[in-house]
């Protein structure tokens, strides 16, 4: 199995704030791997690292095999990398569909001709067919962290980040949400997912890394790394 992703000691610093220190790690393709930590830690910063939003002051990023630390998000979307954000930023004038459509066209090059039918994939995938003629701007929060799910698919990724997708959900829309990620995992799509709904993240991941203040302090299976008296400590807050 290759490597989808590597990163080679990544730092990045906001003045005296070091925000990513020394990070390193590898996703084998195919696998599931779940990021926690306490707010600041300095996830959605390696998420913007990753894809390119981010430039690190040093280190080396590399996805399928190639240097990427210094290409731009746009060519790293185009080779395969999607997104999607914690809070959710559709088109909210555009439809559903329309929104898929702008996403699948651009996130692939491709004309629309060609892209309908994965459009419609997609939104049978991410149970969205219903309101696909919906204005964004008119959907509930489970429809919204939907269709920010289906925007970052509809680019056809290979390597799928997602933000804190579980948020704000109740116990049941969260059960379906966590049905919806796991099958396009089952499908074959590489998955890194920050989360603090953990019951959500341990139901799909194989592995879990644990940031605090940028470092990386645990890398390993979910129950070896939540027995960790570190991390309970650092992320759960408990004395041990």
């Amino acid at each position: 199995m290759g490597m989808i992703l590597s990163l080679h000691d990544v730092t990045k610093s906001f003045g005296a704030l070091k925000v990513a220190d020394g990070i390193s790690f590898d996703v084998p393709e195919g696998q599931a791997l779940g990021i926690i930590g306490p707010n600041g830690a300095g996830k959605s910063t390696l998420f913007n690292l990753i894809t390119g939003n981010l430039v690190p002051d040093a280190g080396r990023i590399k996805y399928q095999g190639r240097d990427v630390t210094r290409i731009p998000p746009m060519q790293r979307c185009l080779d395969g990398m999607g997104r999607s954000f914690q809070i959710p930023q559709p088109f909210t004038g555009l439809t559903v569909f329309e929104n898929l459509l702008v996403a699948a066209t651009h996130g692939q090059d491709r004309p629309e001709s060609a892209v309908v039918d994965h459009v419609a994939r997609v939104l049978d995938q991410t149970e969205l067919m219903g309101v696909a003629n919906t204005p964004a701007g008119g959907l509930s929060l489970l429809q919204r962290k939907r269709l920010e799910l289906a925007r970052a698919m509809a680019t056809q990724p290979k390597l799928l980040l997602l933000d804190e997708i579980a948020g704000g959900l109740t116990d049941g829309e969260c059960a379906a949400l966590i049905d919806t990620i796991r099958g396009l995992h089952a499908g074959g799509v590489t998955i890194i997912w920050i989360e603090h709904v953990l019951h959500a993240l341990t139901a799909v991941v194989e592995r879990l890394l644990v940031l605090d203040f940028g470092r990386v302090i645990g890398l390993g299976e979910p129950a070896e790394i939540m027995d960790s008296r570190e991390v309970r400590e650092i992320y759960l807050g408990i004395e041990v």
